[in-house]
């Protein structure tokens, strides 16, 4: 009886752990599906906002479908203004109006071109009208297509290239065989304008997304990440008594600056399109975000390699926790989150940098300089102290990469101030509570509760003075 009762445990466990199959592979994602989309819209509302605009715009545009009237002056071309609106709306107002342009720019310019190249043609007669068209056609595609590959053109506009090249070819070759070239011309600019205009105008007034915001949100809260990575990982790394629990959950929100380059600069792109809008106005300085981004992208790297001596398995000994050097580390990197999180939040609000910023940049300078001149004195001094010198190479080359990252906190409020003295951009004053905190140096702090002894001098009176007051006793 045991022994079937544990074959029949074994079946039960062998069914268990057994392939679900192609059918409950299926269910499974069947299931998973709708927890996918609900998390895609939680993470970002704006998504399904973005979705509903899409789907009234291309509604709108349907209408020239619809109503005999619009559609006997189109025509089967009104099908164009529905896939401008496609190929056009964006998620961003930026995207939407740098796509929008480019496509009207080139398609007016391509119509012009290619309604010009077939007039040239019908003029040289039947035998080299198609060997100029295919002359035309060759050089323009292969020209254009050249000049996709220059970096600033491909990527501004790449888009509007392509556009080109096809309402050229469209216009020139299709030509050959419709003499009404021009009213095709005609109708195809028409429903193109009316396809872009819908889809800038849905996508402008209602609910916009503008690329700028995201941009100058997304910078700072990547220089926020990286402050709160240096606020943690002085007592993580070198095992802080009363820190004992674990915060490396909260230590990994830098990793997604590291690829931020990307998104960086296709938003800095976008937002060159768009106009005045909020605290920005035209001529904002986008390009200076991307040098604050590079700054902050270089000083994630670093980072990233603090971060890799959290896991690793050598690890500073724990007779070094009483060394100067894990005092002057934890100093630096404290001060140096600090320091960034206090750029991080002028820079989200447009707040010039108070000197609680400039203040803690200096501290962590200092314990930089003082740990620099500590580490240049002789290994007699660790052999003294019983430690040898193998023990704290890990610290020392923390030490190096948390010196390096005090610099790039310095080069991050360098360009934040310099972004802040453009004249065109709106910065308003530091609260007078944060712009009059005081800077007080590391000695000072260490001596805040050492009583303070207050002299008093007074001013020695001259000569003169005495001789007049003898002259009025006398």
């Amino acid at each position: 009886m045991a022994s079937e009762a544990v074959r029949d445990q074994n079946n039960r466990n062998e069914g268990e752990n057994r392939d679900p199959g192609f059918c409950g592979k299926l269910m499974n994602k069947v299931v998973e599906f709708p927890r996918k989309l609900k998390k895609l819209g939680q993470d970002d509302p704006r998504r399904i906002v973005h979705s509903l605009k899409v789907g009234l715009a291309v509604l709108l545009v349907s209408l020239l479908y619809y109503f005999q009237p619009l559609y006997d002056g189109l025509g089967a071309t009104a099908m164009w203004a529905v896939l401008t609106v496609v190929v056009v709306f964006e998620f961003s107002v930026g995207a939407t109006l740098g796509r929008g342009l480019n496509r009207i720019l080139a398609t007016f310019l391509a119509g012009a071109l290619g309604f010009g190249v077939h007039h040239l043609a019908n003029l040289s007669g039947k035998t080299a009208h198609p060997i100029l068209i295919g002359v035309f056609v060759f050089l323009l595609a292969a020209s254009v297509t050249f000049l996709r590959f220059f970096p600033r053109l491909k990527a501004r506009y790449d888009y509007g290239l392509l556009i080109f090249i096809l309402t050229f070819c469209l216009i020139s070759v299709s030509g050959y065989r419709d003499e009404e070239i021009l009213e095709m011309a005609h109708k195809r600019v028409s429903t193109i304008l009316i396809g872009a205009f819908t889809a800038v105008f849905v996508c402008v007034l209602i609910c916009p997304v503008w690329a700028g915001d995201d941009l100058h949100n997304s910078v700072a809260n990547n220089i926020e990440k990286l402050g709160s990575f240096l606020e943690g990982f002085g007592d993580e790394y070198f095992k802080v008594a009363g820190n004992a629990e674990s915060n490396k959950a909260l230590l990994q929100g830098y990793s997604s600056v590291l690829n931020s380059k990307q998104s960086e600069e296709s938003q800095a792109n976008f937002a060159r399109w768009e106009p005045r809008h909020g605290k920005f106005r035209y001529r904002h300085p986008w390009k200076h975000y991307l040098k604050i981004g590079t700054l902050t992208r270089q000083c994630a790297y670093r980072i990233d390699t603090l971060n890799g001596y959290l896991n690793s398995e050598i690890q500073t000994p724990l007779n070094i926790q009483s060394n100067k050097v894990q005092e002057l580390c934890m100093k630096m990197s404290s001060e140096s989150g600090k320091a960034l999180k206090e750029l991080a939040w002028a820079l989200k609000t447009m707040t010039k940098p108070c000197s609680a910023a400039s203040c803690h940049i200096t501290k962590s300078r200092a314990a930089a300089n003082n740990l620099k001149s500590l580490l240049k004195t002789s290994a007699a001094l660790l052999g003294s102290q019983g430690i040898h010198l193998l023990d704290i190479v890990p610290a020392i080359t923390v030490a190096s990469l948390l010196s390096d990252v005090v610099s790039y906190a310095e080069q991050i409020e360098k360009s934040i101030h310099e972004l802040s003295s453009f004249s065109h951009v709106q910065f308003k004053s530091a609260e007078p509570t944060k712009a009059l905190q005081p800077c007080n140096s590391s000695a000072s702090s260490t001596n805040d509760n050492v009583p303070h002894l207050v002299i008093t001098i007074h001013k020695l009176p001259s000569q003169q003075e005495i001789g007049s007051k003898q002259g009025a006793a006398n």
